[in-house]
C-alpha cells in the first residue's frame, strides 16, 4: 500500500511505495544525472577517478553518487576509487556500512567482551566451591 510523503528533493508529494524514496520528476532528473555520470567514467582515462573528480567534472552532488554505489548502479569492481561512507569514521568502503578498519576493530571488541564474560564466569563458578568445615576432618 502506498503512503503519501514530500519528496526529500523538492518537496513535493509522492506516492512512497518502498521502490523510490524521490518524485517521479526527481527521478527523470536523477537518470539523466546517471547518464551524465556513467557517460563520463566510461571514458578509459575516468575510470579510476575519485569522487571528488567526479563531482567536479559533472557537477553532481556527492550523496547522489554514494546512492548509486549503495545500490549497486556504479560498481567499485569497474570503478575502483568510487565507494560511500562508513557510518562509524566517514571513511570510504565498498560493501555494508561499516569499513573494514572498524569492522574489525568491533570484532576484536566483541572477542573482548566475550572473554571477560567468561572470566566472569568461571570465577562466579569457582567462589561456589565446596568448602571443608571443621567438622569434616
Amino acid at each position: 500500500m502506498a503512503e503519501l510523503r514530500n519528496c526529500p528533493s523538492c518537496g513535493e508529494f509522492f506516492n512512497y511505495t518502498g521502490v523510490r524514496d524521490v518524485c517521479y520528476n526527481c527521478v527523470q532528473k536523477e537518470e539523466e544525472l546517471y547518464q551524465i555520470v556513467y557517460k563520463f567514467l566510461r571514458k578509459r582515462e575516468n575510470r579510476a577517478a575519485t569522487v571528488e573528480r567526479i563531482v567536479e567534472a559533472t557537477g553532481v552532488q556527492e550523496e547522489l553518487l554514494y546512492k548509486w554505489v549503495r545500490k549497486n548502479r556504479l560498481q567499485p569492481a569497474m570503478f575502483p576509487n568510487l565507494g560511500y561512507p562508513c557510518d562509524n569514521c566517514g571513511r570510504l568502503t565498498t560493501k555494508g556500512k561499516l569499513c573494514d578498519q572498524c569492522a574489525d576493530e568491533l570484532k576484536s571488541d566483541l572477542r573482548t567482551f566475550e572473554a571477560a564474560k567468561e572470566f566472569r564466569a568461571n570465577i562466579a563458578k569457582s567462589e561456589r566451591g565446596t568448602y571443608l568445615s571443621e567438622r569434616n576432618k
